[in-house]
């Protein structure tokens, strides 16, 4: 389903069985994935690439560079960078252009979540069911299912794949809402 005023080039590949919503721009060479949801005004910019079964909400920005794996959950707002540098003009003054820059590319692994309003900096990479606060600012790559909030983003825990913080039991870590465990080989190294 692709609302009227969507704004779908031609050249995106989207994939069955996804919602793309009203105000939505999905630019060349765009993929997105099967059983996604593109809520209203979101902008995935060209040569984006997002897997299958995410849902992102609504004003989301994701710019070049970006590559969104399967199961993510993008929330309302949040914004994907993907210039270190960024300027309009070069140092003589010229307006820059696309070849003035190389977007640096960013990594969203399996199942993570990212909340409202959160920023993104480019080259990063956000493991697997990594858990993202709402308006966090993320500077540094995030491990596999950290939860990290704040600006900038700090880890404060670890979130279970159904969407718990969970709860430290020695060198364990288990989910009090289904019992799941783990245990992270770095954990006490990355909380320093």
């Amino acid at each position: 389903m692709i609302h009227s005023t969507a704004d779908v080039s031609t050249e995106a590949k989207i994939g069955s069985g996804t919602s793309v919503w009203n105000e939505a721009q999905i630019r060349e060479r765009a993929v997105v994935g099967s059983d996604c949801v593109i809520g209203k005004g979101v902008y995935i910019d060209r040569d984006v690439v997002v897997g299958d079964r995410c849902k992102i909400q609504n004003r989301a920005s994701l710019f070049r560079g970006l590559t969104v794996e399967d199961g993510v959950y993008i929330g309302p707002h949040v914004s994907f960078t993907n210039d270190l540098y960024p300027r309009a003009v070069n140092a003589d003054g010229s307006p820059k252009t696309d070849d003035d820059w190389e977007p640096r590319p960013t990594l969203v692994r399996e199942g993570a979540s990212i909340g409202a309003g959160a920023i993104i900096l480019p080259g990063l990479t956000i493991g697997r069911w990594a858990m993202i606060g709402a308006g966090a600012v993320v500077t540094r790559d995030v491990p596999d299912q950290a939860l990290v909030i704040g600006n900038p983003a700090r880890r404060a825990g670890y979130a279970c794949k159904c969407g718990q913080t969970l709860t430290r039991d020695g060198d364990t870590y288990r989910c009090p809402a289904c019992d799941a465990t783990f245990k992270f080989e770095s954990a006490e190294a990355s909380a320093k």
